[in-house]
C-alpha cells in the first residue's frame, strides 16, 4: 500500500502579492521557512520514509528544511512535481490579467500548460512511485495549482486553494487512491 502524503510549498513574497507563479522561479519568506520549520516538527514524530520534492527552488527549499528538522530522508528533487505552467499570465496578479486580457483569460489561450499535459506528468510519476514504494509512505513537495488539478481528476477535491505547507495524504488500496486527509495545518496551530 503506497502512502502519499502531498506538501504545498511555504509562503513566497508572491504568495503574498497574489502573483501567480507558475514555473517562475521565487524564494520561501521567512514566514515561509518558519512554516516548513514547524512542519518538520510535527513530521518528526510520524513514519515516512523519504521525501521527494519539485525542483522549484521555494519547493526545494521547503523539503530541505522538512527533512533537517524531520529527519526524514530527502531523497531528490523531480521536475514533474513542478507547478503548472501558466504561460504569460506568470507574475502577474488577479487585476493585472483582468486589465490585460479580460475577465475570461483563463479560456484564452495564453501559453498555459493543459490540464491533460499536467495528469500525464503526474501518470508518470504515479507509476513510479507505486513500482518504488510500493508500502512505503512517501512525502511530495509540491504547488498548490498542481496538487489541485491531481486532486480534481481523482475527484478528491473540496477546494480550490490549499494552503502553504498544508498536508493533505492519499492511501493507495485496490487500485484506487483514498483521501486520509486534505490540507491539514495542524503544525501552524
Amino acid at each position: 500500500m503506497t502512502t502519499i502524503g502531498f506538501i504545498r510549498h511555504g509562503s513566497t513574497e508572491w504568495n503574498r502579492l497574489g502573483k501567480l507563479q507558475g514555473q517562475l522561479d521565487t524564494d520561501l519568506t521567512e514566514e515561509g521557512r518558519e512554516q516548513a520549520r514547524l512542519l518538520g516538527m510535527r513530521l518528526a514524530k510520524e513514519d515516512w520514509a523519504g521525501i521527494i520534492s519539485s525542483d522549484l527552488t521555494r519547493a526545494k527549499e521547503t523539503a530541505q528544511i522538512v527533512s533537517e528538522l524531520s529527519g526524514i530522508p530527502f531523497l531528490h528533487t523531480d521536475r514533474r512535481l513542478r507547478e503548472r505552467k501558466y504561460g504569460l499570465v506568470e507574475g502577474t496578479t488577479a487585476a493585472e490579467r483582468e486589465e490585460r486580457w479580460g475577465a475570461d483569460w483563463k479560456l484564452q489561450e495564453l501559453g498555459q500548460e493543459s490540464d491533460g499535459d499536467l495528469w500525464k506528468r503526474w501518470s508518470e510519476l504515479e507509476g513510479e512511485l507505486i513500482q518504488n514504494y510500493p508500502t512505503s509512505k512517501i512525502l511530495l513537495i509540491s504547488h498548490g495549482g498542481f496538487i489541485v488539478q491531481i486532486l480534481r481528476v481523482l475527484k478528491m477535491n473540496h477546494e480550490d486553494f490549499l494552503q502553504n505547507t498544508s498536508l493533505t495524504i492519499l492511501l493507495r488500496q485496490d487500485e484506487a487512491w483514498e483521501l486520509q486527509l486534505y490540507n491539514c495545518l495542524a503544525h501552524l496551530q
